[in-house]
């Protein structure tokens, strides 16, 4: 992985991280693309920069980090993020697989895709706007929905926890600030193991090279991300998931014919 080929890669992750059109799934094809996806400093690159968007949340909601004196906050967090840490841990390898077949990427975003399209349909009259006001059970629901994408990377993080979110009564806006809170555990989680399994089994990959990559990368998704999060925020108070479900549909689409010409 080049200069370039980093900075793009990571330019895709801030953008599409918070959006549920999934930035798995949008890096995994990129890297296809570039000949870069079999290289295993991709594969981690791809996890790490997504902490490095996570932290945008941190930086626009510090005062929600911050407050120690709400502790309910953070258990909210830890009882949302178990089941991804149970599952996570037991289907890594699947997961490392899945990534390196477009197709199955492409059918699971086609897929989420028509999802979205019904999603603000079925899930009308939320009772939680807040934050404040989500349960420890409905936060415990939701991070069950995050398993969803662990399972099926291409689903979409951001989609699965703001649909599970919806599903337990929350507005649109409260699920997707919940989603984004949720995500800084999660990638935490996912940045430290990537980074001590390379450390085991393949020690040479990170070098100074790489690591230097790595933090630029990660500044470049940090920088993208927090424009990306104002965005989301704003635009599902006035709108609904339509727009990215077509979006989704319209992608799988595209993929497919490039898959089946060879291209991919």
């Amino acid at each position: 992985m080049n200069t370039i080929q980093a900075i793009i890669i990571a330019i895709i992750e801030g953008i599409t991280e918070f959006l549920p059109i999934s930035s798995t799934g949008h890096m995994a094809i990129t890297s296809a693309f570039m000949g870069i996806n079999t290289d295993p400093f991709t594969k981690l690159f791809e996890i790490v920069i997504q902490f490095g968007a996570i932290l945008s949340v941190v930086v626009l909601y510090w005062k929600k980090f911050l407050d120690f004196k709400s502790f309910s906050f953070y258990i909210k967090l830890v009882v949302a993020i178990l089941p991804a840490l149970a599952f996570g841990a037991l289907l890594k390898k699947h997961i490392d697989e899945v990534l390196e077949k477009p197709l199955i990427i492409a059918i699971i975003l086609f897929l989420g895709g028509i999802l979205l399209l019904f999603v603000d349909r079925w899930f009308k009259n939320p009772t939680t706007l807040r934050e404040e006001d989500i349960t420890n059970k409905q936060a415990l629901a939701i991070g069950g929905y995050q398993v969803l994408a662990v399972v099926f990377p291409g689903l979409s993080r951001s989609a699965a926890t703001i649909i599970g979110g919806m599903q337990q009564k929350l507005s649109r806006s409260a699920a997707a600030e919940f989603s984004f809170f949720l995500a800084v555990p999660t990638m935490m989680a996912a940045t430290v193991k990537s980074l001590w399994d390379v450390y085991q089994d393949s020690p040479e990959v990170l070098n100074t090279s790489n690591l230097s990559t790595l933090l630029l990368g990660c500044v470049v998704a940090f920088v993208i991300a927090i424009l990306a999060i104002k965005f989301l925020i704003s635009y599902l108070q006035k709108n609904g998931f339509r727009i990215f479900g077509i979006y989704r549909i319209i992608l799988g689409i595209i993929l497919f014919i490039l898959i089946a010409a060879g291209k991919l």
